[in-house]
């Protein structure tokens, strides 16, 4: 059975970083893309950043330069590290898994994803 389980989320000021972890158990790890998506009151579900099998990555427009999803085969872990935060980032932020074509459009739609972990919330004050 597939197991995704988030990790890393906290409160912080504007301008303050936090490292998210997903850790996957259950199948193997390196058929999957895998991606980050976050929800908050005013917002639905969005994607903010996902990575193919073969590394290629997508992110949300609202995150470049700022959030960065990396991986690590050896652990069966995702990451993603994300600086400069603001209080728009505030939300429950989920780790999902997904075997389909690992086109870098695809990477951010939630119906390509069918294993998803539990969340954990992130909170920017100003």
């Amino acid at each position: 059975q597939v197991q995704l389980v988030e990790s890393g989320g906290g409160s912080v000021q504007s301008g303050g970083s936090l490292r998210l972890s997903c850790a996957a158990s259950g199948y193997p790890y390196s058929i999957y893309n895998m991606a980050w998506f976050r929800r908050s009151p005013e917002k639905e579900r969005e994607g903010v950043a996902g990575i193919a099998r073969d590394g290629s990555t997508n992110y949300a427009d609202s995150v470049k330069g700022r959030f960065t999803i990396s991986q690590d085969n050896t652990k069966d872990t995702l990451y993603l590290q994300m600086n400069s935060l603001i209080p728009e980032d505030t939300g429950m932020y989920y780790c999902a898994a997904g075997a389909f074509p690992g086109f870098p459009w695809w990477l951010l739609l939630p119906s390509k994803y069918n294993h998803w972990g539990q969340g954990t919330q992130v909170t920017v004050s100003s």
